[in-house]
């Protein structure tokens, strides 16, 4: 991978020699529409290329290359676009095209252009007469071009004899800086009220998002003393809302030259100390840039906050008769271009048009049953943020939020409006928000005091709500066509990770690590066997890791959710309730009402560990194979809700991850079966023969594989005798395993009744040949061994077509220790002999698999000769570090893994001890 920064200058051509237009690219008649052949002219001041090899694994690394890229770069807001158009292009690539592909991100002032060329000389260059169908959507592959066509501003297709390369081109977003105004002079009751000294927080922050400096009103606000924050990231601290596919994240607001708004910081006694900001990108002498970031409390956020623009000119426009946009008369100029902002804004301006003391604004869903809290103001926002209220609370016109309405005591009405439950407010009025006729959200204006408003309010907010209502669905349907764009991404992701593991605990780490922090604060995952099984909790995860303890020992506590098929999310309130029972006990504990609490938990542990859980709980089943395998539970902090397209998307995620979750069970099960039978065909423990030390060294080839087509035994026959074996079956799988358990046990058996080493074979190719098609054929040392009294050792072995037994002399010499003989499985009649063989003292006789004498690299094979150069290299060793010496020629022999099972038996006679 290569990457370059050029700084700005002439224009230049980014594209490599190779990629210049030819005359043999010359296309006979009018292009198609959707290409546009315009020649580039802005300067690249960046770029970046790297090559993937035409493997499966390639299309993710691609995607993460781009990713990484563009947000190196500080283009967040297209970084979505760019990795699903990156994704399919680089698929047909390496998947289709079955060549390297080759990604080049150029990088301009008005935007980012990305190449993808793959090598298909073969391709002929299409004579292009008529417009390109690129034909239906609905068809499986064929959509890299559509997908072009649906999201860049720009692309094309270029064809070289050596290449072909399909390009995009993304422009960035306009991201408005902040304007200077001025507010008029207020008499001193109307200013704005600060309960205590104003403190503005003052933190430096560097090019590697670190803390520079932190004054004293920092550390008086967040209880941090300077030394201690000093070097480390702000993303550590701040409290950042993660909403995937929008808005801005810490790492880029930092970046730019100026931003203002809300978030949270982390403060030492563990609560979020939500803070209004305002952000300045800075250089200093040395041109090394760095960000001054001003903080103040929320609450006094006009001590910072950029007041709106009115000019006078704008007031003379008016007075001169000309018509102004009621929209831009109440939101102001200039809007705000995301839809947080024009929702606040609104919310905002509606409060003080009518004085109230709080205002909230909703949007409906998609099928118009519930409205959902989007902004608010004078309320507890973060508690009623994201909350889902039914569109028809009850019967009448005042029950329906598609009629404007006025409640002049809702002590009187209890429940009339849910959302200000328990929030002081007496009086409300709320009018619909529509568009063309249909319902897309609601706004209220609320005060303490009764009596409030009167039908002459309700019409000045109808009006207001009339000129806003086109405005915020166009941008709602922005920002929901941006939350899906980067939901495919995220899905897209998602599925390539659960699919590149078959591990049923790493699948349930990755299930809880891709919802954390992107969907939820915390998450549970919950498992179910097997019908009769109980449900197990299996793993917790917390996006802060000190509170993932207290999170166990909190849910271990409670029942599980129960099992339910149905899809979809439903509410679990148990979480909550149990968090807050636990902080009540743990209060009254603190007061001397109850028990004193113990050592093992403190009073910060529970009451943090409440307020993590104390939000809303949503239970997904994972259901896989029409059976529910476990739940995914997703968690909010204190009086926190989830979003409706969040809980879709982590619907989508449920599925995904619970066909993975199963097919990792599968998996398990089937491994652990085939495991069982495989030790079933390895010998027991080898018996101890008196004067002989025998070891043994076994591999079998293939991932999850303990045996393979080789196998080996040692056993006793009768006393002061003992049976020997190495043997290689041809082929693998089951019919190989079934050969091989035939040839263990009959050799064992037909031993112990007394035949000899040629006998026993004749009947174990007998007994092979009488399996017909499943029959496989076999190479087989056999033998049989006897410790003499003087220190010796006596053997009778038979090699049917198996590689020759070595002998190693003490004097270091190595000789074949038999003669070759037919296999077994290939002819019914067999003539066998058998052959003696003395091992002396300080003598070794080693046996091996075809595995060990075809170890290749290359062309190069270890072969006889070379396992005879090895094994000349172990004279005074014992039989253990023999066989070890020959495994470690072995594997040296060749750096891949190797293809075939092996198998060593090395027998050694210990020499005489010395006078």
């Amino acid at each position: 991978m290569t990457t370059g920064v050029r700084p700005g200058g002439p224009p230049q051509d980014p594209r490599p020699d190779g990629d210049r237009q030819l005359p043999r690219q010359e296309r006979v008649g009018p292009p198609p529409p959707h290409v546009d052949n315009r020649t580039r002219s802005a300067v690249i001041t960046a770029r970046a290329a790297a090559s993937f090899e035409p493997v499966g694994r390639s299309v993710a690394t691609a995607r993460s290359f781009v990713r990484d890229t563009l947000q190196g770069w500080g283009f967040a807001d297209i970084v979505d676009d760019a990795v699903v158009l990156t994704s399919e292009l680089v698929t047909n690539a390496v998947v289709h095209a079955g060549t390297a592909a080759d990604v080049l991100c150029l990088r301009s002032d008005d935007g980012v252009r990305v190449e993808v060329a793959d090598h298909y000389p073969e391709r002929e260059i299409p004579v292009q007469t008529s417009a390109v169908s690129m034909g239906s959507p609905d068809r499986e592959g064929g959509r890299g071009l559509q997908l072009c066509a649906a999201l860049a501003r720009r692309w094309g297709v270029e064809y070289t004899p050596t290449h072909k390369k399909v390009w995009f081109q993304l422009d960035l977003p306009e991201r408005p800086v902040g304007t200077r105004s001025a507010g008029p002079t207020l008499p001193a009751e109307l200013l704005p009220l600060a309960d205590t000294r104003v403190r503005v927080a003052v933190v430096q922050i560097d090019r590697n998002a670190s803390v520079t400096a932190w004054n004293e009103d920092a550390e008086d606000l967040f209880g941090y003393p300077a030394d201690q924050v000093t070097g480390k990231p702000l993303i550590d601290l701040a409290a950042w809302p993660q909403t995937p596919g929008t808005g801005t994240g810490i790492a880029e607001a930092l970046q730019l030259s100026r931003w203002e708004g809300s978030y949270g910081i982390r403060c030492a006694d563990g609560r979020v100390a939500p803070v209004y900001a305002s952000h300045l990108r800075v250089r200093d002498t040395a041109g090394e840039p760095s960000t001054v970031c001003l903080l103040v409390r929320d609450h006094e956020r006009a001590v910072l906050q950029t007041p709106l623009r009115t000019t006078s000119s704008d007031t003379a426009t008016a007075q001169e008769g000309q018509t102004t946009d009621p929209f831009e008369v109440f939101i102001g100029s200039p809007a705000p271009d995301d839809l947080d902002g024009l929702l606040q804004r609104t919310v905002e301006r509606a409060r003080d048009m009518l004085d109230g003391d709080a205002a909230f604004l909703l949007l409906a869903t998609d099928d118009e049953t519930e409205l959902e809290v989007r902004a608010s103001t004078g309320l507890p926002s973060a508690r009623q943020r994201f909350a889902r209220v039914p569109v028809e609370a009850g019967p009448g016109r005042y029950g329906s939020a598609r009629m404007p309405a006025v409640h002049d005591d809702l002590t009187a009405v209890p429940g009339a409006v849910p959302l200000l439950s328990g929030t002081g407010m007496r009086s409300v009025v709320t009018v619909p928000l529509k568009v063309e006729g249909r319902l897309t959200g609601s706004l209220g204006v609320a005060a303490e005091s009764p009596s409030r408003y009167s039908n002459e309010e309700a019409l000045r907010l109808q009006f207001a709500a009339d000129r806003i209502a086109l405005a915020v669905e166009s941008a709602r349907l922005g920002e929901l066509e941006r939350l899906r764009r980067g939901s495919l991404s995220f899905l897209v992701e998602a599925s390539d990770l659960l699919a590149g593991t078959l591990d049923r605990d790493q699948t349930l780490a990755l299930m809880a690590q891709m919802t954390i922090p992107t969907l939820a604060t915390w998450c549970a995952v919950y498992t179910i066997a097997d019908q009769s099984s109980e449900t197990y909790l299996s793993y917790v995860l917390h996006e802060d890791e000190e509170r993932i303890d207290g999170l166990k020992a909190l849910l271990s506590q409670i029942p599980p959710p129960e099992p339910i098929l149905t899809p979809g999310a439903r509410v679990w309130t148990q979480p909550a309730e149990a968090a807050h029972r636990a902080a009540l006990r743990t209060s009254m504990r603190s007061l001397g009402l109850g028990e004193p609490p113990s050592i093992s938990s403190g009073i910060g542990t529970t009451l943090a560990t409440a307020s993590a859980v104390g939000g809303e709980t949503v239970v997904l089943p994972l259901v896989a194979r029409n059976r529910v395998i476990g739940m995914l539970t997703l968690g909010k902090p204190t009086d926190e809700h989830f979003r409706q397209e969040i809980l879709e998307l982590a619907e989508d995620l449920s599925r995904r991850a619970a066909l993975a979750l199963d097919n990792a069970r599968l998996y398990s099960e089937r491994t652990a079966i085939s495991q069982s039978l495989q030790r079933s065909l390895l010998p027991p423990e080898l018996p101890t023969v008196e004067g002989v030390e025998v070891d043994v060294i076994y591999r079998a080839a293939g991932e999850g594989n303990e045996v393979g087509g080789d196998f080996y035994d040692l056993f006793p026959i009768r006393d002061g005798a003992y049976g020997f074996a190495i043997g290689d079956v041809c082929g693998t799988g089951p019919e190989a395993a079934a050969v091989t358990g035939l040839a263990r046990h009959a050799l064992r058996l037909l031993a112990r009744e007394g035949f000899g080493g040629p006998a026993v074979l004749e009947r174990l190719n007998s007994a092979i040949l009488d399996e017909g098609a499943r029959s496989r054929f076999l190479t087989l040392l056999y033998g049989e061994l006897w410790p003499q009294e003087d220190g010796s050792a006596l053997l009778k072995v038979v090699c049917a077509g198996h590689p020759l037994p070595l002998r190693l002399r003490q004097d270091g010499t190595v000789e074949p220790a038999a003669e070759p003989q037919p296999l077994l499985g290939v002819m019914e009649d067999l003539e066998l002999y058998e052959q003696t063989v003395t091992l002396d003292p300080g003598d070794v006789l080693l046996c091996v698999t075809d595995g060990v004498t075809e170890r290749r690299e290359g062309t190069r094979m270890l072969g006889d000769d070379g396992l005879a150069d090895v094994l000349t290299t172990c004279t005074g060793l014992t039989a253990g570090a023999v066989a070890a010496r020959i495994m470690r020629a072995v594997e040296r022999f060749a750096s891949d893994a190797p293809s075939d099972d092996m198998a060593i038996l090395a027998m050694r006679v210990p020499g005489l001890p010395q006078d």
